[in-house]
């Protein structure tokens, strides 16, 4: 089995329960080898706590003790999405219309394989990213590969000379 459809599989399996729990699957990565990874993203409308995590490490890790899905050891993390949460379904996009974003695709769209900027809309086919320069891109959801909410760095050495110069 690929290790993709080893991640489908965790999914089906895992996500059932995440929800019934009250929460969201935002992000399934898996990792095998001798020393596997499986990291599950969770949310909540009134955010995670680290009981919440505790929570679904322990009915995740039960689970999969029954099912046995990954025939290698490998750890299990459960987390929050933080601040620069993965944008992982068309739902996510919705939600964060306005917001900034910055996305991977597997082929150049304008030139770019890397895009950012303010995500202006989500249909149910693509995304329109409004780019710094006010260009705006169109991005097919098939193509993007990765996406988070995005939070640019203040520009310390910008600031730190502005500072000096007006005091």
């Amino acid at each position: 089995m690929s290790r993709e459809e080893t991640k489908q599989e965790l999914i089906a399996l895992i996500e059932p329960l995440v929800e019934n729990e009250g929460f969201e699957l935002v992000l399934l990565e898996y990792v095998a080898g001798k020393h596997g990874h499986l990291n599950l993203v969770i949310d909540h409308d009134s955010g995670i706590s680290i009981d919440h995590c505790a929570l679904i490490s322990r009915a995740v890790s039960d689970l999969l003790d029954i099912h046995d899905p990954v025939a290698n050891a490998y750890t299990l993390e459960v987390s929050s999405p933080g601040l620069e949460r993965p944008l992982t379904k068309k739902e996510h996009f919705k939600r964060y219309r306005g917001e900034k974003i910055k996305i991977k695709t597997l082929e150049e769209i304008a030139g770019r394989r890397k895009i950012s900027g303010t995500l202006q809309n989500a249909g149910e086919d693509n995304i329109i990213i409004r780019k710094e320069d006010i260009s705006l891109v169109e991005v097919p959801y098939r193509l993007i590969t990765k996406a988070n909410l995005w939070y640019p760095k203040p520009d310390i050495k910008n600031n730190l000379k502005g500072k000096k110069k007006g005091g």
